[in-house]
C-alpha cells in the first residue's frame, strides 16, 4: 500500500466563537460583540445584546441574497417565521419597528382568575384519566390548546392506571364552566374509548349512552354502528381503517394535519354542539366536506360520479355519505343560523395565530349570478358587464391574499354601504389598538366614508375616482426596492391632496407606465414609502386571482341550495317608475339634438350657397324649426314627470304584484366557510412544500392538488396510521413531497376522532 502523502499547507483552526451561515458568509462572537463578514469583508458588527441591530443584519443578509432564509435562521438560532415576521414589520415601518417597545406586549395579558379555575379543572380531569381530546370537548377548545396547557403547568402522567368509571360528572343545571353542557361516560369496548353525548345548544341534556369505537369487526362493514346510530345511540362513527393497497385519491389524507391545525373542529363542536346521534355526525361531515372540496368535489351532487365505498375507506368509514345525506346534513347545520358566528370564531383564532400579518387587508366584493326562476335583486357583474340577478359576497384576505372571512350583503349593497359594518367587524377581530391598513378598488370611493374610517383609526388604500389633474412626465421619479423578496421598479409621484373643501387631507401617490397612463393612489399612510403604497395596492390583483381560482376549483359561484326566504318589504330600492321615465328622457333628448344639429345644417348649406332658392329654405327651415320646438316640449314635459317621482321607494311599492324573496344565505354562506378553510389548508401544504421545490412560485398549487389526488397505500396499526404515497412524475417531485412527508410528521397528528398518529411517506424514498 503506498504512503499517504503529507499535506503541504495546513489551515489554522478557526478562532473560538466562530460559526458558519454558509460559503460565503461567516460571524465570530467575543463576549457580547459580534462581526459578520462576507467573503471576509465585514459586513455588520452589533452587540448580541441588541436584538433589533441583529434583526436588521439577518433581514439583509436575506435581501442582499449573501444567504437564503433558511440558513440566516439556522446559524443565528431563529426560526425562519421569526425571520420573516422581522422583515414584514421593516418593510411596514422601517427599522424602529424591529425595537422592542418597553412593557408588556402587545397581544398578552395577565393571567386571571377564570383562566387559573379553568388550568384546575384541566388538571383534575387529566388526573381522572381524561384524554386530551376529551378534555378539549367539555371546555369548548382544541386538543393542541390543552396539550400546550399542560405542558405549561408541568403536568406528568400518573404512572398507575386511572380508575374505572366516568370521566366527567353529570352536570348540574347551574353549572357553566364548559361552553355547553356535555354527559360524556366511557362504555366498554376493545380500546376502552371514551363516549361523548353532547347536549343541545339550549342547555337541555340527553341522557344517551354513546359509544365512539366501532362495535364492528370489520372495518368495511359497519352494520352494527349503523345499527346502533338507528337506535340513537352513536353521536358519530368512530374511523376504523382496513389496510389498502393502492386507494385512489387517499392522497388527500396529507390535508389532515393541517386541517387539525385550523381548529375547524373544536370551533364547530363550540358553535354547534351536535347535530344529534347519527352514523354521519358533525365531525364527519365536516372533515368529508373540506376532503371532498381539496378532491374538487365540491358539490354534493357530484358525488354521484365516485364510488362511495373508495371514497369511505380514506376517512377510515365503509362508505362515505352520498348526495342526499350529505345535503340534509348541511341543511341541519344551517337551520342553527350560526354561519357568521362559525367564520367569525374561525377567523379570531387564525388572526390570534397570524395577525403579524395583517397589516393591509384587501376587500373587495363577488357576484354569484343567479339563472332561477325566482325574481330577487339584481347586481353589477364585471365579467359580462351587465346587471344580472344574484348575490354578493365580500371577502376580507390578508397582504398575501390568503382569505380571512366573508360576509354576504344584504340585497347586493355597494361596497360604500358595506364597509363600515365589515370594518367593524374587523376592528372587533382585530383590537382597537392594532393598525390595519384596509385596500379596496374604486367601488368603495367616498371622502365622507373616509372620514368616518379615519375616525374609526383605520387607514385606508384606493385608486383615485374621476378626474384628477395631469402631472407634467418631468415631475416623476424612479423609484426601486425589493419588496415580498421580488424587485420592484415604478416611475412614481407623491403629493398631498385635499377633499371636501379642505377638510380631508390625503396622500396621493400617481405610477406613470410606458404607454404615459397615470394611475393615482391615494392613501391616508404618510409613513410608508411611495413605492410600497403602490406595491400594496397593485396587489389587489392577488384577490382577483383568488376570486378566479375559486370559482374554477371551489365552485363558490354553485349554489348550494335553491331556498328562498322572505325578503324586507320596506327595504329601499330604485324606482322602477323613475326608471322607465329615465330611459324616455334619454330618447327624447337625444331625438332633440339631431333636430337641433339638422336644423343648423340647414344653415349652412344656404349659407355656402348649397340652397337652391330662397324659397325653399324658409319652407325646409319652418318644418325643421316645428319639430324641434316640439321635441323641446316632449323633453321639458318628461323631465318634470322624472322630477316628480322619487328616487327611491319601499319594495313593496315597487313590485306590488309579485312575491318578495330573496336567496336563502345561511347554507351558502356556511359551505364558503368550509370551502375558504380548504383553500387555507392548500396555502398551508404550498407554503410547507417551497423550501423544498424550486418551482413552488409558479407550480405549487399544482403540484398539491396533484398529490392530494394521487394513490396510497394505508397501514393501519395500533397505534398509527401509515400512509405511504405511489412516487410521482419525475424524482425531484417525488423528493419535494417527501420533504413534505416529513415536516408532516413532526407535528404528531392524530386523525380526527382516533388516537392513530399519522405517519406520511413516499415509497422508495427514506422515511
Amino acid at each position: 500500500m503506498p504512503p499517504q502523502q503529507k499535506e503541504l499547507l495546513s489551515l489554522p483552526p478557526p478562532p473560538s466563537g466562530t460559526g458558519h451561515v454558509n460559503d460565503r458568509v461567516s460571524f465570530r462572537t467575543e463576549g457580547t460583540q459580534r462581526v459578520i463578514s462576507v467573503h471576509g469583508v465585514v459586513f455588520a458588527h452589533y452587540s448580541v445584546e441588541d436584538r433589533a441591530a441583529e434583526a436588521y443584519a439577518m433581514i439583509t443578509l436575506w435581501e442582499s441574497e449573501y444567504a437564503t432564509q433558511s440558513q440566516v435562521a439556522r446559524a443565528f438560532g431563529y426560526s425562519a417565521r421569526s425571520l420573516r415576521r422581522y422583515q414584514e414589520r421593516f418593510e411596514a415601518e422601517g427599522i424602529r419597528a424591529l425595537v422592542r417597545k418597553p412593557g408588556r406586549p402587545a397581544g398578552r395579558r395577565s393571567e386571571s382568575a377564570q383562566e387559573r379555575g379553568r388550568d384546575q379543572t384541566i388538571l383534575h380531569l387529566k388526573t381522572k384519566g381524561a384524554s386530551n381530546r376529551a378534555i378539549a370537548g367539555k371546555l369548548g377548545l382544541s386538543e393542541k390548546a390543552i396539550r400546550k396547557r399542560l405542558r405549561r403547568l408541568g403536568w406528568q402522567p400518573q404512572t398507575e392506571p386511572a380508575t374505572s368509571g366516568p370521566l366527567f360528572e353529570q352536570d348540574t343545571p347551574g353549572d357553566t364552566s364548559a361552553t355547553s353542557q356535555v354527559s360524556e361516560n366511557t362504555i366498554d369496548s376493545p380500546k376502552g374509548a371514551v363516549a361523548a353525548a353532547t347536549g343541545r345548544r339550549d342547555g337541555t341534556h340527553q341522557d344517551i349512552e354513546l359509544a365512539s369505537a366501532s362495535r364492528d369487526p370489520n372495518p368495511l362493514d359497519r352494520s352494527m354502528d349503523r345499527l346502533l346510530a338507528a337506535m340513537g345511540l352513536i353521536e358519530d362513527a368512530a374511523p376504523v381503517f382496513a389496510p389498502a393497497e393502492s386507494l385512489p385519491r387517499a392522497g388527500v389524507l396529507l390535508a389532515i394535519p393541517a386541517l387539525v391545525a385550523s381548529d375547524v373542529l373544536p370551533v364547530a363542536r363550540q358553535i354547534y354542539g351536535s347535530i344529534g346521534p347519527a352514523f354521519y355526525g358533525l365531525r364527519t361531515t365536516l372533515v368529508a366536506y373540506i376532503l371532498l372540496a381539496l378532491l374538487r368535489i365540491p358539490r354534493p351532487e357530484t358525488l354521484k360520479e365516485y364510488a362511495p365505498g373508495d371514497l369511505g375507506r380514506i376517512v377510515g368509514l365503509d362508505r362515505l355519505p352520498e348526495v342526499k345525506t350529505l345535503r340534509r346534513k348541511l341543511a341541519r347545520l344551517a337551520s342553527r343560523k350560526a354561519s357568521q358566528e362559525f367564520g367569525r370564531e374561525l377567523a379570531r383564532r387564525r388572526i390570534a395565530e397570524r395577525g403579524r400579518i395583517l397589516g393591509f387587508l384587501y376587500i373587495d366584493g363577488h357576484v354569484r349570478a343567479y339563472h332561477g326562476k325566482h325574481t330577487i335583486p339584481k347586481a353589477y357583474l364585471a365579467r359580462t358587464r351587465l346587471a344580472v340577478p344574484g348575490t354578493t359576497d365580500y371577502w376580507v384576505n390578508d397582504k398575501k391574499g390568503e382569505p380571512l372571512f366573508v360576509v354576504t350583503a344584504e340585497a347586493n349593497a355597494a361596497m360604500t354601504r358595506m364597509l363600515i359594518p365589515i370594518l367593524d367587524e374587523v376592528r372587533n377581530l382585530m383590537g382597537r389598538r392594532r393598525r390595519v391598513t384596509m385596500v379596496f378598488d374604486r367601488g368603495g370611493w367616498s371622502p365622507k366614508l373616509f372620514q368616518k374610517l379615519l375616525a374609526m383609526g383605520l387607514d385606508i388604500l384606493t385608486y383615485r375616482k374621476g378626474r384628477a389633474r395631469r402631472i407634467a412626465e418631468k415631475r416623476f421619479l424612479w423609484r426601486t426596492a425589493k419588496l415580498d423578496g421580488r424587485p420592484v421598479k415604478y416611475l412614481l409621484h407623491d403629493q398631498a391632496v385635499r377633499f371636501l373643501r379642505g377638510k380631508l387631507r390625503l396622500r396621493q401617490v400617481t405610477r406613470l407606465t410606458d404607454n404615459g397612463k397615470q394611475t393615482p393612489i391615494v392613501t391616508s399612510r404618510w409613513d410608508l414609502r411611495d413605492i410600497v403604497v403602490a406595491y400594496r395596492m397593485f396587489e389587489r390583483w392577488r384577490q382577483e386571482n383568488f376570486f378566479k381560482y375559486m370559482r374554477q376549483e371551489f365552485l363558490i359561484d354553485a349554489l348550494s341550495d335553491y331556498q328562498v326566504e322572505p325578503d324586507d318589504p320596506e327595504r329601499s330600492v330604485p324606482n322602477p317608475a323613475r326608471k322607465a321615465i329615465d330611459k324616455e328622457l334619454r330618447k327624447a333628448r337625444t331625438h332633440w339634438n339631431k333636430l337641433k344639429q339638422t336644423y343648423g345644417d340647414a344653415w349652412l348649406d344656404y349659407i355656402e350657397g348649397r340652397t337652391p332658392t330662397m324659397r325653399e329654405f324658409k319652407a325646409a327651415d319652418q318644418n325643421i324649426y316645428q319639430e324641434v320646438q316640439e321635441a323641446a316640449e316632449r323633453v321639458a314635459e318628461l323631465a318634470a314627470q322624472q322630477k316628480s317621482l322619487p328616487l327611491r321607494v319601499p319594495l313593496a311599492a315597487a313590485r306590488p304584484d309579485q312575491d318578495l324573496v330573496k336567496l336563502s344565505t345561511e347554507r351558502k354562506h356556511l359551505t364558503n366557510v368550509l370551502k375558504l378553510v380548504a383553500y387555507q389548508i392548500e396555502s398551508d401544504l404550498v407554503n410547507l412544500i417551497r423550501p423544498h421545490y424550486a418551482r413552488a412560485e409558479d407550480e405549487g398549487r399544482t403540484l398539491i392538488q396533484t398529490v392530494l389526488q394521487s394513490t396510497a397505500t394505508l397501514e393501519p396499526t395500533d397505534q398509527e396510521l401509515r400512509v405511504t404515497l405511489s412516487p410521482f412524475s419525475s424524482p425531484h417531485r417525488s423528493q419535494a413531497v417527501a420533504a413534505l412527508c416529513e415536516n408532516l410528521n413532526q407535528a404528531e397528528t392524530c386523525f380526527p376522532g382516533t388516537d392513530l398518529r399519522m405517519r406520511f411517506a413516499v415509497a422508495g424514498y427514506p422515511k
